[in-house]
């Protein structure tokens, strides 16, 4: 009796792989990545791709969720690991302007603003993705903003969820400006007014 042998082991690492993927999309978007593109920048061929990811929409819906649950988003991470919440909230706004004009893969600011945003209502799944992460985005913010009125650093009327979107908006808005080249000095001069704005006292 003849034995199946055991499938050859995957040669790439997937988790690695998908990053790749999703940079090329990040930087090209979702029509203007190819599959050639895609393929070289994970270092596999289109087999290995179709077998692992599926189509090109599955690989795209797959760089979304990869980005969307990652914890390592420097502005996230710097109003979550800032003690001081006035200190945190210029942190992130900072992060933004950082992370946003310097990225030596070339993908700058934000992958869901950058490129997901565009292919809403063109790629099957990509709005819903979009929603959940945003929705997720604000209720980490919020989070930190209870947390501190439960403290009593910041006065029980504060508003958190409006805070929070109005802080997630503001760092959108840097990201718009810097895709357009508008330089880190310049993004950087009203970081101190928007700051004062998120954290002031509901009148």
């Amino acid at each position: 009796m003849i034995k199946n042998k055991a499938g050859r082991p995957r040669a790439f690492d997937k988790d690695v792989a998908l990053k790749s993927a999703m940079h090329v999309f990040w930087t090209k978007g979702y029509e203007g990545a190819s599959m050639r593109d895609l393929t070289q920048a994970m270092g596999i061929n289109s087999p290995s791709l179709y077998a692992v990811f599926g189509d090109k929409r599955k690989l795209y819906l797959e760089a979304i969720n990869c980005y969307a649950s990652s914890d390592a988003c420097a502005p996230l991470v710097a109003f979550e690991t800032e003690p001081d919440i006035h200190k945190a909230v210029r942190a992130f706004l900072y992060a933004v302007v950082d992370y946003s004009t310097t990225n030596e893969s070339g993908a700058k600011g934000c992958f869901l603003s950058s490129s997901v945003s565009t292919s809403c209502g063109e790629v099957e799944g990509a709005d819903d993705l979009l929603r959940l992460a945003i929705n997720d985005t604000d209720a980490r913010l919020c989070r930190r903003f209870e947390l501190e009125r439960a403290r009593g650093e910041l006065p029980d009327s504060f508003p958190s969820m409006e805070r929070a979107k109005t802080l997630f908006d503001l760092r959108q808005g840097l990201v718009f400006r810097a895709r357009a080249g508008i330089e880190q000095a310049s993004l950087s001069e009203n970081i101190e007014f928007s700051a004062k704005m998120v954290l002031a006292a509901p009148e």
